[in-house]
Parts: C-alpha cells; structure tokens; sequence
C-alpha cells in the first residue's frame, strides 16, 4: 500500500486517522515522493512478487494531489521494469480533485479507482469536510461524473460511522443509485488518545497493547451493535435482491470462507503481516493502521521491500495476531470467520476478563450467525457448479412460506 503524498490530504475528515501521520516528519518537509524512491518500489514490487500479476496500490491521504505527472511516471516505470507481466493499478481517492484530464488518464492507463463516499449528502458530510470546514459531497460528486464520463472502473469506499451506521438501507441503496456495483463497508473503531500519545502529536491512539487496559472510543466510532445491524440488514436485502448484480466485499469475503479458502481480507486470516505501508521517503510500516515509529521496519531505499516483508520482524508481526487471540475467542463458534479480525482493534476484556477482545466482536457475532445459512447454501450451489444467485428463489420460496418479508 503506497502513500506517495504520505499523509498531505486537501480534506479534514474529523475521523481520518492518517492526518496525524504528518508529525511522523519534519515540519515542512516535502510531502511527495521522490523519483528515486519511486523507481525503487516499481522495481521492488516486480522483484518481490513472482506471480504473472503484479498489483500496484495508490493511497494517501490524498494521491491527486501529486498530479497526473507523477503518475505518469509509475506507468512508465511499470513498462520499464514489467517485462510483459499484468498490472494492475489501484487508486483511493476522495474524488474532490477528479476532471477530464484524470478521467481520460485513468481509463487510458486502466486504473481501478476507490472514490471515497459514505452514503446521501447529510451523511457524507457529517465528518467528511474540507480544510475550511465545508462539506464536500457535491464536489464528490462531481468527481465521480467525471469517471462515468470516461468509462472509468470505480468502487466505493464507505466508512461505516456513528452517524451512517444507524442508516444502512439508505446508504446501500444510494450507493447503487450512483452506479456503485461494487461496495466496501469499513467500519470506523478509533479510539481517544491518552496525555503520553497527545504529547508525541497523535490525535489518535496507536494501536493497544496485548496486555493493555481499555479505553474510550471516540464520538464518531460505530458502535458494535450498530455495525453488526447495518450489515445484518445490507445482506438480508442484498441476499433476497441483488446477489450477482451488486458486490458487497465483506458478502464476497465471507462466502469465500464459507467455502473452506483462505480468507481474501487480512482482517479475517489467523495470521497478517503482508499488508505492509509505504511512506512517502520510502520508509515501511508493518501496516497501514499501525504507522508509528515503533512499528517501522525500515526503509525500501536500505533494505528490499521483499526482505522487508520477508523479514523475521515482520514475520513476528504478523503471527501475533493469532498468538495473542484471547481463548474466549478460541472458543467461539464463528472464529473460523472472524479469528480475532484486525489486532488494532482488540482493546476489550472477554467476559472473563481477558484483555484482547475485539471491539466488534458482538458485530461480527451478530452477522456471521445471521448470515451463516445463507452463505452455507451458496457455498452448496457453487461447489454443484449452480449460479449462487440461485440462492435469491429459494430464499424468496421460504419467505412465501413463512410470510417473512424483510424490508
């Protein structure tokens, strides 16, 4: 996951976690890439995949704000170093800076585009605003003419909040209506800063300790119960309606599980560690939500990004997750779906008193039980080469039957 533009962002969303990465660096430092760093990653990335697919992810902060030089310049760096392998070029933006000129560049060099959205204006607007204060919605919007335009391939991204969380229906449902077909909930868990973290310039906690005491949320985290309802009522439409039309993520995820694979979010493997973060200045982090100078693993400019990955600290990192899974969690019934999900969100007790409990662990109870015989059944009409969404006439026969209609 690179961040050429580190954290610079031209917004102020009030739950951005990665502003505050900015202290990480030198007050007025240059926040851009340079070209060595960035001709080191293009080659690395060649030489540490050996598959005939290589995958390029763009994030920030804001990636637009480098201009479409810059990323003329990966292109052509990708041509150079490739040597005839598939690319594949991902790229997370807010959508406020997207035009013409970007819309005929991403459809030329085929870049698949995540614009950042959270549901209808009042919404989206709730927490995603400008450096000014201003809401941002209409120029989102904008931004995502300018990729229909073009014929781009976009997703949306959706931070699931205290706010959109108790709306899911409305969300998902606008989402659909601006010709999303592809769908990521990412559920907002952040929680408030003690006196030590304010003082090194982090408005956000860092990740907890596996042994460490609970702590308060902040005023915009989803609560669990919320997240597991808005998922829980997202699949009851999306499984009666639009299996095979519209693409929920997690939906796509959690029925791969059901059918015995591994896993495609790092969120839900036993183990983690591959998701690393690139910075700016070429320094790597063991993940995107764990960019603290404790959890730098050194820089692609001194050591191979593959070593770096590859690394027996990183290693460490990532076999943590399961190692520090409290035995309530072992025990549970769904953590063949779940196993703990991300380590940055484990700062509850379990009922028995164990620290490392994750704080949407009731969520997930709540939708991989709900879900469960539904994913169970399409996992059975694949594995008997049938359409899953075959799943949507049995599901609408036992509904005539019992006289349940869900709204």
């Amino acid at each position: 996951m690179a961040k050429p533009s580190g954290a610079l962002c031209n917004l102020d969303c009030r739950y951005c976690f990665y502003l505050d990465k900015e202290s990480l660096y030198a007050p007025g430092s240059r926040v851009r890439m340079s070209d060595a760093v960035l001709s080191a990653y293009v080659k690395q990335q060649f030489e540490s995949q050996r598959g005939p697919e290589v995958v390029f992810a763009w994030q920030g902060g804001e990636p637009t704000l480098l201009g479409i030089d810059f990323f003329e310049r990966a292109v052509a760096l990708q041509r150079q170093f490739g040597a005839g392998r598939t690319v594949q070029n991902a790229f997370q933006t807010n959508g406020v800076l997207l035009d013409d000129s970007w819309g005929e560049f991403l459809k030329r060099e085929n870049f698949l585009v995540g614009l950042s959205v959270d549901g209808p204006a009042a919404l989206h607007d709730a927490y995603r605003v400008d450096k000014a204060g201003r809401p941002t919605w209409d120029r989102v919007m904008r931004g995502l003419d300018a990729l229909r335009r073009h014929g781009v391939d976009f997703n949306t991204l959706t931070v699931v909040h205290r706010e959109n969380g108790r709306h899911p229906l409305e969300v998902y449902r606008f989402l659909q209506e601006i010709g999303s077909r592809h769908l990521q909930f990412i559920p907002l868990v952040e929680r408030l800063p003690g006196v030590e973290t304010r003082a090194r310039g982090f408005s956000h906690a860092p990740p907890p300790r596996p042994d460490g005491d609970e702590v308060q949320v902040t005023d915009w985290t989803v609560p669990a119960a919320d997240y597991g309802e808005f998922l829980v009522r997202i699949f009851d439409h999306w499984v009666r309606h639009d299996v095979g039309s519209t693409f929920v993520q997690l939906f796509d995820v959690s029925l791969g599980i059901w059918m015995g694979l591994p896993a495609g979010l790092c969120l839900f493997r036993e183990t983690c560690g591959d998701g690393v973060a690139l910075e700016h200045t070429g320094d790597v982090y063991s993940c995107d939500h764990f960019v603290y100078p404790e959890y730098r693993i050194g820089n692609l400019l001194e050591t191979s990004l593959g070593d770096l990955v590859r690394g027996s600290r990183q290693r460490a990192f990532g076999a943590a997750k399961a190692e520090t899974l409290p035995q309530y969690c072992r025990r549970c019934d769904v953590r063949f779906a779940c196993n703990g999900e991300c380590p940055k969100n484990r700062f509850l007790r379990t009922p028995d008193g164990e620290p490392g409990l994750n704080y949407l662990c009731a969520a997930y109870q709540r939708f991989f039980r709900h879900a469960g015989p539904a994913l169970r059944t399409m996992a059975a009409l694949i594995r008997h080469r049938r359409a899953p969404s075959e799943v949507m006439r049995l599901i609408a026969e036992e509904d005539a039957r019992t006289g349940h209609h869900p709204s």
